[in-house]
């Protein structure tokens, strides 16, 4: 990268159910002023703004960002489906990488209803169509909403192929719930035994239990990023720095694999990872702790695998080993992930930031990972986009 980037202040609201939350211009602005707060900056300094939202029209990151001040600066508003807060991420790292700014900001909100997710536009072609004819012939689940249908069955393609079990998804719930009851921000706060896991309502029965998936959730969070120049002009002592970055997109093995998993973004986190890891040299086996997409529990065992932390069909021994959590080789999720905190949807990848910039600063409490000084996030959207960030602490 041609200039180092630092995350110098992060903020974040707690997140809540739907019909509980401020509206999003007010959860939104109050996580802003708290990364700048935690920045030591003035709302002055920064240069641009990048506002990640999937469900509010259009300009309603100017809406939010107003409520923290009108400056004049350009804001870019970002919409990738679920990875949309690290896309803002990603946009404003570029900025300040090809000095175009020396400090962004990177927020994301969501405003969401209950139930599953829906379309928004139902007269014109769907971003899901081709993905969409791909799931009718392998899975061919009508009466399931779109995204249980999708990841429901990438679940169940790891279970024909590997025989994993329906109780080791159920595990991994369960070890979220455990992260996750330690976080004062997350939506669920209870610890779930595999038990209580397994005889949840089966939302397709013997694939997917109904807390084996995240709930809507409504939130904001936000991030402060700047160059070494800006650090030296505001005697800044900076505390970590994005090592790499990178964004994929869907390639045709998504359509035309056969596979649930591809169609759920396997190759596109594959390519993502294998990129970052190659940009800041270093191995799966340097990383300390995880912030992955974990939507459902089937994603997050897919993910250990597309990421490298164990072999392809290694998941299942990788979670009876105990290698996913505290005391095992990689800390995953230790905020809770989506599966506990929620998924307000343009949030969650700065949700993710900011969960790793505690963990890298030594200020996650409860959470914290000893020692941790390297840091990945996974955040994966259908349709699709998937980024990848290495944090390193300085």
């Amino acid at each position: 990268m041609s200039n180092n980037v630092y995350v110098i202040g992060v903020g974040i609201t707690p997140f809540l159910k739907p019909g509980t939350s401020a509206h999003y211009p007010d959860m939104a602005s109050l996580a802003i002023k708290t990364a700048i707060a935690d920045a030591s900056i003035e709302f002055k300094d920064i240069g641009q703004a990048y506002a990640g939202y999937v469900y509010a029209d259009s300009t309603a990151g100017q809406r939010a960002l107003y409520n923290v001040g009108m400056t004049g600066i350009p804001i870019i508003n970002v919409n990738n489906n679920c990875a949309t807060g690290s896309t803002a991420l990603f946009l404003a790292r570029q900025a300040i990488e090809g000095d175009l700014t020396d400090c962004a900001l990177a927020f994301g909100f969501e405003e969401m209803v209950p139930g599953a997710l829906g379309l928004q536009f139902n007269d014109r072609p769907t971003p899901f169509d081709l993905f969409d004819e791909v799931t009718q012939k392998l899975v061919n689940q009508d009466n399931l909403p779109l995204t249980i249908r999708y990841f429901g069955g990438a679940g169940l393609a790891h279970m024909h192929e590997f025989g994993t079990k329906l109780e080791t998804f159920a595990k991994v719930r369960a070890k979220a719930s455990r992260h996750g009851s330690n976080n004062p921000i997350a939506l669920l706060k209870k610890a779930f035994t595999v038990e209580e896991v397994m005889e949840s309502h089966a939302i397709w029965p013997g694939v997917l239990t109904k807390l084996m998936a995240c709930p809507p959730t409504c939130g904001a969070a936000a991030a402060i990023l700047c160059s070494e120049a800006f650090l030296k002009r505001h005697n800044i002592t900076p505390i970590v720095r994005i090592k790499s970055q990178t964004m994929s997109t869907d390639k045709p093995i998504a359509l035309e694999g056969k596979d649930m998993r591809e169609v759920v973004g396997f190759n596109m986190t594959e390519t993502a990872v294998q990129e970052a890891y190659n940009k800041a040299g270093v191995s799966p086996e340097d990383i300390d702790v995880i912030e992955l997409h974990d939507c459902f529990a089937q994603n997050e065992l897919i993910s250990y695998e597309a990421l490298g932390l164990c072999p392809k069909g290694g998941a299942e021994k990788f979670i009876e080993d105990g290698d996913n959590t505290y005391g095992g080789k990689f800390v995953t999720n230790p905020s809770g992930g989506l599966l506990s905190k929620g998924h307000p949807l343009g949030a969650t990848g700065l949700a993710q930031c900011t969960e790793l910039i505690q963990q890298l600063r030594g200020t996650a409490e409860q959470r914290q990972v000893p020692g941790a000084r390297l840091a990945l996030q996974h955040n994966l959207g259908l349709g699709g986009a998937c980024v990848v960030t290495i944090y390193e602490k300085v």
